[in-house]
């Protein structure tokens, strides 16, 4: 039983931001239900358990535009502890299920709004995807080369660090806000605002004038030798991040440099000489090799692993940071707690796989069941 076992999630069916965060919540023990479009059931794009951001829930689906389809939705946003939609501004309002609504039938439930841009403002409505966000942020402009200018961080920082980690940690704190006044309220979580939270140590050296606005002319973002990436003799990589005086004497010691030959650590003027020499160095073995000499050893330091690579990591493996669901290897629950243990419950399911069950388990009666099936406002795959 997980740390969050009792706490009910209606899921809204949505991509990317809305479904990692409830699969965590669902990892930690939480009971979700994802409400998919019955236009989805029978439409998979591709076989569903290769988005592991579904695991964990089972899936019902209902019509939207169709008046007994909006009040099952809303008989199941009655039980729920807390709501995940992450449609535009408005879109739920115009579906009959936008938080005023909801909240006269349920005044305690936490209602979380998963936006790019936030619920208002000049472009809120407009479509985006994580570069956008990320864009206003300052972040995407500070991650990249000289050379190529910026370089899209994947979708890690506007979709899953600025938006589902921030919805998460939002929606418990209004949960636990409302076991104790006993009133719900809207999380507004945007993505644009999470990713800028994230930047707060970046604009506290902007300010103090430590930060450089140029690409790979700061400590942690490729501009210093000490804290960098290297090519190996294989064509691997390697990473070094050597920041306190202590690591960075030991890191000398490794690659056979004497300190005492060298330019202060801190002397900017100096990194870039620094970054060359030790690229040479590291050049000259391979990444196992490098691995071998400076694993264990107080440098921070680690070898440059493709994912297919992490799986097998010993460290991974010691630590189950990765589990098989499905038949293939996906990562695990995250955080690990000592006594309430985080597990997957199940992978994941087809679009309305689980309608007539889930309506079921969640206080449907068999004969409302079966009227909300032959109507359509309810589709079981």
């Amino acid at each position: 039983m997980g740390a969050l076992s009792g706490v009910k999630v209606v899921e809204f069916a949505g991509i990317g931001p809305g479904p990692f965060c409830c699969m965590l919540l669902a990892d930690m023990g939480a009971e979700v239900i994802r409400v998919d479009r019955a236009m989805n059931v029978g439409n998979d794009m591709y076989e569903p358990k290769y988005n592991n951001l579904l695991r964990g829930r089972k899936n019902l689906a209902l019509d939207l535009k169709h008046p007994d389809g909006v009040e099952a939705a809303l008989k199941l946003c009655d039980k729920a502890d807390i709501i995940i939609e992450g449609f535009r501004p408005g879109v739920m309002e115009r579906l009959g299920l936008g938080p005023d609504v909801v909240f006269a039938r349920n005044k305690k439930v936490v209602f979380g709004r998963m936006t790019g841009w936030g619920q208002d403002g000049p472009i809120a409505k407009t479509p985006g995807h994580d570069i956008n966000y990320i864009a206003l942020t300052g972040a995407l402009y500070a991650i990249g080369t000289k050379e190529k200018g910026p370089v899209p961080p994947l979708n890690l920082v506007g979709d899953f660090g600025g938006g589902a980690l921030y919805m998460a940690m939002g929606a418990l704190a209004a949960y636990i806000e409302a076991q104790k006044s006993g009133e719900g309220q809207v999380v507004d979580c945007s993505m644009v605002e999470g990713a800028t939270s994230l930047m707060s140590s970046v604009y506290g050296m902007l300010a103090d004038g430590r930060y450089v606005e140029e690409r790979e002319e700061n400590r942690l973002d490729g501009g210093c030798h000490h804290y960098n990436v290297y090519e190996t003799s294989d064509g691997e990589h390697i990473c070094i991040g050597s920041n306190e005086p202590q690591f960075y004497a030991e890191m000398l010691k490794a690659v056979g440099l004497d300190q005492a030959n060298l330019p202060p650590q801190a002397d900017r003027d100096a990194w870039p000489e620094m970054t060359e020499k030790l690229a040479a160095i590291f050049k000259t073995k391979t990444r196992e090799e490098w691995t071998d000499i400076m694993e264990q050893r107080e440098i921070c330091y680690a070898p440059v692993l493709r994912p297919s690579e992490a799986i097998k990591h010993h460290h991974n493996v010691a630590r189950d940071t990765f589990i098989e669901v499905d038949g293939f290897m996906q990562p695990g629950p995250a955080p690990k707690f000592s006594r309430t243990e985080s597990k997957t419950s199940m992978g994941c399911a087809y679009a309305g796989e689980h309608t007539e069950e889930a309506l079921a388990e969640w206080g449907f009666g068999a004969s409302d069941i079966a009227a909300l099936t032959s109507s359509g406002a309810a589709k079981q795959r």
